[in-house]
């Protein structure tokens, strides 16, 4: 050191050998001692070791900085492929090769590339969790939540983000099922308020504001409480529907018995058709609109109450027209009756007070059904009696056609007196069945019905049993003529004149 040159003439530069080297020159020149030199030389040389010190404890410092960066970087690595789910990953340098700083530089990308992912891989959790949370919030009924949803960054992985979009999944299936129900309760809600005529908006929009049809489909509420509302209105719609339909139905009822009653024309009960039309119909078939609205009940109820008043002062004239219904039956059916005293008896019902009209009417119409009933059962008879009573009066009538002398000349219409007389004869031979027949059937319905078989108040066997005395009165008449005028001829005492009058006469 002692002998190197003030300056390197190689390096072109000051070195610790030059100034020594210089510092020599100086200590000869001042004339200093070999102690002072040694010291001073001992002096420098400590503080270059001091130098040194202090450098190698910074590199100490400095490697083992970097050794915790590349400990803290491969733990960071750890953590996010363990969040992440990545058991490997693509591109991760070996641990061991390479100095300290090549391991930092090689790991640096990767975990670059690894924190972008987890960032997105936050994004997604986030995404799917907050779509979570709304529709919960719709379902819970409070869809104004504005906290964020916490990701936990712990657990990152793929496995995870499947299971809330599998959660998300179920939730949007069941927000689909329960908006798809809320239309449904909507629109029986908008058919039931039509029917009864009340207005839907106000309805629905009492339940919750978001109902209206002003607002999105997507917009409309799904809470649990906006579901029990929706059904607690429907069933209340429903109950009132069935009520109204059958106050409805009670006065079309009433509108018919008091039509009936008062014999009302067509034209007038045409106006209340939209009444009447659903007296038999069930609660689901009633999808009219307006057809169960307060005032069309309203309405039903005057006209019945109009009626009501009007029938006490139809009564007399209603009554009378079913008597005179029932007078008609009778005397069809040939069954004798006194109508001046049922008339009278019906005024003093009328006039007491003591009776319903609607009962005294409905008394009146079982009279008229058992008439009915009573003529459909005389009605076989009633056919053969008037068979009988024609038969009869051509009998009559080809009696006196016998004894007319003329009756062969050729007079005008001599001919169709000729026809008529052989289909007489014809007919009047067919009587003694007949009257067999009546007395027969005739009895056969004594039996039945216990009581007597009366034509215009008389018996009719009694009738048939004249008819047939009579009958054989003129046989025997005629048979006696008969056997005088044979013996007449015989004994030769009736002129021939009076011969064709006298054979005709035995002949009929």
């Amino acid at each position: 050191m002692a002998v190197a040159d003030a300056e390197n003439p190689l390096l072109g530069e000051t070195t610790c050998g030059s100034l020594l080297q210089k510092l020599q020159q100086i200590w000869d020149e001042v004339g200093e001692s070999d102690e002072e030199r040694d010291k001073m030389l001992l002096q420098l040389e400590q503080e270059c070791l001091d130098v040194y010190k202090r450098k190698v404890d910074q590199a100490v410092k400095s490697r083992a900085h970097l050794l915790q960066a590349l400990a803290d970087a491969q733990l960071e690595l750890s953590r996010l492929l363990s969040a992440l789910g990545e058991k490997s990953f693509v591109g991760i340098p070996d641990k061991t090769s390479g100095t300290i700083k090549e391991q930092l530089a090689a790991i640096a990308p990767t975990l670059e590339q690894l924190w972008k992912q987890k960032e997105e891989r936050v994004k997604e959790f986030s995404d799917v969790q907050t779509q979570i949370q709304k529709i919960c919030g719709e379902i819970a009924g409070n869809s104004n939540l504005s906290e964020v949803p916490v990701v936990d960054e712990a657990d990152l992985s793929l496995k995870k983000l499947d299971e809330f979009q599998g959660q998300l999944q179920e939730l949007q299936k069941e927000k689909s099922d329960r908006l798809h129900k809320v239309l449904e309760f909507v629109s029986t809600v908008h058919d039931l308020c039509a029917v009864l005529g009340m207005d839907f908006f106000s309805t629905v929009t009492e339940v919750h504001p978001s109902l209206n049809d002003s607002t999105g489909v997507q917009s409309k509420s799904i809470s649990n409480d906006t579901l029990s509302r929706l059904a607690k209105t429907v069933l209340a719609l429903k109950e009132d529907k069935k009520q109204r339909l059958q106050k409805l139905q009670e006065l079309a009822t009433q509108l018919i018995d008091l039509w009936n009653l008062m014999d009302t024309p067509e034209e007038e009960r045409s106006l209340f058709d939209h009444v009447t039309c659903n007296i038999s119909a069930s609660v689901d078939e009633v999808t009219i609109p307006g057809a169960l609205a307060l005032d069309l009940i309203e309405q039903a109820e005057v006209e019945v109450e109009r009626l009501d008043q009007l029938k006490a002062s139809r009564m007399k004239e209603i009554a009378f027209k079913r008597q005179a219904e029932l007078e008609e039956i009778f005397a069809r059916a040939h069954i004798e009756i006194d109508p001046e005293a049922a008339r009278a008896k019906i005024m003093a019902l009328i006039d007491s007070g003591n009776v319903e009209p609607s009962e005294l009417l409905a008394d009146m119409d079982n009279h008229i059904a058992q008439a009915k009933e009573e003529a459909f059962s005389r009605k076989d008879i009633l056919d053969k009696v008037e068979k009988w009573m024609s038969a009869c009066e051509e009998e009559s009538w080809l009696e006196d056609y016998n004894r007319d002398e003329n009756r062969y000349n050729s007079s005008r219409g001599a001919h169709l007196n000729l026809k008529r007389a052989e289909k007489a004869r014809i007919l009047v031979n067919k009587i003694p069945a007949l009257v067999d027949t009546l007395v027969a059937k005739t009895r056969a319905w004594e039996e039945d019905h216990g009581i007597p078989f009366t034509y215009d108040g008389v018996p009719l066997l009694a009738m048939l049993d004249e008819y047939a005395m009579l009958r054989h009165d003129r046989e025997e008449e005629k048979r006696r003529m008969r056997v005088r005028l044979t013996r007449l001829l015989c004994e030769g005492q009736m002129g021939s004149s009076m011969f064709p009058h006298w054979t005709q006469l035995i002949l009929t």
